[in-house]
């Protein structure tokens, strides 16, 4: 079993001060899967993938990666693993090539060695045509796509993705989001984190929710979708002014949504929604228009946490 793991964690800790960033985390990531870190910020989502990156020291825990101890044998962890942080750790004085080349270099490839990797990087995230640009010149997306480039000079086992689309539009993100299915279908293990839920929707084979530093819930989008209820209720009220009623009568559960105009309940059954509906009746609250139908990922994440992502 343990064969088939990339990432096997037992009890993962860290404190700051008296901060528990990360507080007892288990993780069981299978080789040449995309596995995806789901939390409100300050969850402990980037402390745990810079422990799991050996960039942090954990406090309390045991962790191996690609069958290599996190803390007897850093050294092999980071020759099997690379990394790609929030922000660009990019030259923007530099070209985008003259990026790729000075860390193949660093790397230890020969100058030879390092054009020819630079190159196919290059081509393979579609940047041939702004090689020779600065990289302050280039836009969000394509740094990005840089960003991820220089992490793959050397191909990892492990490639750990903290937020890789974060303020990309949607254009970009879907750029991304095709890079990384290429990445796991070569066989490259993927541990990221995201505060887009349609990101791990799309993306992951399994979720982890953590909250507070605790892992509190895991499982594939459908399983945990499931946790909720058979289905989620949408009403919307047709008068703004019935909005707080309504939400009270349909009880603790129910949230809305950003909008302030639909709310939203989960159900286990279609008799539970007739009787919210028949509830909402009683009580004088004609409705616009509402529907049943599967939960979202950010209304399981509500319901698990209870509070937005972001």
């Amino acid at each position: 079993m343990q064969d088939d793991l990339a990432i096997r964690a037992r009890g993962l800790a860290r404190s700051f001060g008296g901060l528990r960033a990360v507080d007892g985390v288990d993780l069981d990531v299978p080789r040449g899967m995309i596995f995806a870190i789901l939390g409100p910020n300050g969850a402990g989502k980037t402390t745990l993938l810079r422990m799991l990156a050996t960039l942090l020291r954990p406090d309390d825990g045991e962790a191996t990666v690609l069958g290599h101890d996190l803390s007897r044998h850093p050294d092999r962890v980071r020759g099997a693993i690379a990394m790609t942080g929030q922000f660009a750790s990019l030259d923007e004085d530099l070209t985008g090539r003259e990026n790729l080349v000075m860390l193949a270099r660093l790397w230890g490839f020969s100058w030879r060695a390092a054009r020819v990797r630079a190159a196919e990087l290059l081509e393979a995230f579609d940047l041939s045509d702004a090689a020779k640009r600065q990289v302050k010149d280039y836009s969000g997306g394509m740094r990005r796509r840089l960003d991820i480039a220089a992490s793959l000079v050397v191909t990892p086992g492990v490639l750990f993705l903290d937020e890789p689309t974060t303020g990309l539009d949607p254009t970009a993100r879907a750029g991304v989001w095709r890079l990384i299915r290429g990445l796991a279908a070569e066989g490259v293990t993927i541990l990221l984190t995201t505060q887009y839920l349609e990101e791990a929707d799309q993306l992951a084979g399994r979720i982890a929710v953590i909250d507070h530093g605790r892992k509190i819930a895991e499982g594939t989008s459908r399983e945990l979708k499931a946790q909720t209820g058979s289905g989620m209720l949408h009403v919307t009220p047709a008068e703004a002014a019935q909005r707080d009623h309504a939400l009270a009568l349909m009880g603790e559960q129910a949230q809305p949504d950003p909008e302030g105009a639909r709310l939203s309940v989960p159900v286990a059954d279609d008799a539970e929604a007739a009787a919210h509906l028949a509830r909402l009746s009683e009580a004088g609250i004609r409705l616009s228009e509402f529907s049943l139908g599967a939960p979202s990922l950010d209304e399981v994440f509500f319901a698990l946490t209870g509070r937005e992502a972001a």
